[in-house]
């Protein structure tokens, strides 16, 4: 039976304004977004290896530069809870329930938890800027197992992403694919014995 819980940050428990507020702000539509940006420069952020002046230097793949502190404010301010999330956690911290961030995802999480505190629920504790290490790479999973004295089996993943979910099974951590709809998502909590 699990023992704790292992939350994907964006598009679980917080809206990800990368598919939402990003393109806007730049001018461009998602696609014209995808189209654009550099290949590997915000999953290079996201692994800690670029600090916030050069991925802005390095967003588009052409070297066009962006206002960098005005699409950090612009991120920062559409950061909000998906709905129902938060009274679920309420729930879950209630109940004693140790939950822990396993999430990819720059140093921007804490603007996060400055708009949301997020941290009153859930331990920020393997956010990829600082493990080094992204989903669905195995030692994302390891790391978290490893680091909490758990074995697999005792820690829950849950996630938006199937991609995740399937590497984190793999590896023998229980998973939820989360789609959106909480009730179900609270069903999952309830048979693994959370809830």
């Amino acid at each position: 039976m699990a023992k704790v819980i292992l939350w994907d940050i964006m598009d679980t428990l917080v809206r990800d304004p990368f598919f939402t507020h990003m393109p806007s702000f730049l001018g461009l539509s998602f696609d014209e977004l995808l189209a654009k940006k550099h290949p590997t420069a915000w999953g290079e952020f996201e692994l800690g290896k670029l600090r916030e002046e050069e991925l802005y230097a390095r967003f588009f793949r052409d070297g066009t530069r962006i206002d960098g502190p005005g699409l950090k404010q612009h991120m920062a301010d559409a950061y909000c809870w998906l709905p129902g999330i938060e009274s679920l956690l309420v729930e879950l911290r209630e109940r004693g329930v140790p939950m822990h961030a396993l999430s990819n995802y720059p140093n921007w999480y804490q603007l996060i938890d400055e708009r949301l505190a997020l941290s009153r629920y859930v331990e920020l504790s393997f956010v990829s800027c600082n493990t080094g290490v992204r989903k669905p790479a195995p030692g994302a999973f390891v790391t978290a197992c490893e680091t909490l004295g758990l074995p697999p089996a005792a820690c829950l993943f849950v996630d938006d992403r199937a991609v995740n979910c399937d590497a984190a099974r793999a590896l023998g951590l229980p998973s939820v694919h989360f789609r959106g709809d909480v009730a179900a998502l609270r069903a999952e909590l309830v048979r693994h014995g959370l809830l």
